[in-house]
């Protein structure tokens, strides 16, 4: 049983990414604030759900949140600061959206960077302990898939309707045959058999 969140007595937001692994597409990240009354007993980590009880949580927590706020990264900026800093800017500027400043902020994973002087507590696997991380996680996916489902509608050889932009063999047998799109993270190592730039 997921607990609400970390602490009790603190009006503490959620935060959590999707799309960190892809080759394709932005990294999105949601942050949520859910009341001291929720309850959900199907909501846990996004990746243990199925795509159709994301769909229908999607409404259900955006009706019951306080508040929440979802960002997407694109990939110009992923390859200019990297994928990790995309990811927690990307969550920072979802907490930003709030209309409610958090008290706390409680993070998925080990890596966040101090903002605007709210504390914050990261947690490995958070997703699958506070359903106030949880709950970030359905919108996280829940955007970002819907948004490389348009995109594949642009570039349907890769399959992003299906894969969402990772590294499936499929996804990867299409990059070789037709090579990278706008939408490629040109930082990535986009094939098996690529080798890093030489920049010496």
């Amino acid at each position: 049983m997921l607990s609400l969140k970390l602490n009790p007595n603190l009006i503490e937001c959620g935060t959590d990414e999707a799309g960190r692994g892809c080759l394709a597409g932005p990294v999105t990240a949601a942050a949520i604030i859910l009341p001291d009354t929720f309850k959900n007993t199907v909501l846990n980590d996004s990746k243990q759900l199925s795509e159709s009880k994301r769909i229908k949580l999607k409404p259900l927590l955006e009706d019951q949140a306080l508040s929440f706020g979802v960002t997407h990264v694109f990939m110009e900026e992923i390859d200019k600061i990297n994928i990790l800093n995309s990811s927690i800017i990307a969550m920072q500027r979802s907490i930003d959206k709030l209309s409610i400043i958090p008290e706390h902020i409680i993070v998925d994973g080990n890596r966040f960077k101090s903002h605007n002087n709210i504390p914050h507590t990261c947690v490995i696997k958070g997703d699958a302990k506070f359903l106030n991380i949880a709950a970030a996680s359905v919108l996280a996916k829940t955007y970002r898939d819907a948004y490389m489902e348009n995109i594949h509608e642009e570039f349907p050889m890769y399959n992003w309707k299906k894969n969402k932009g990772y590294p499936t063999k499929e996804h990867r047998e299409a990059i070789r045959k037709y090579g990278v799109t706008k939408y490629h993270r040109k930082s990535f190592r986009l094939l098996p058999e690529q080798l890093p730039l030489d920049f010496s």
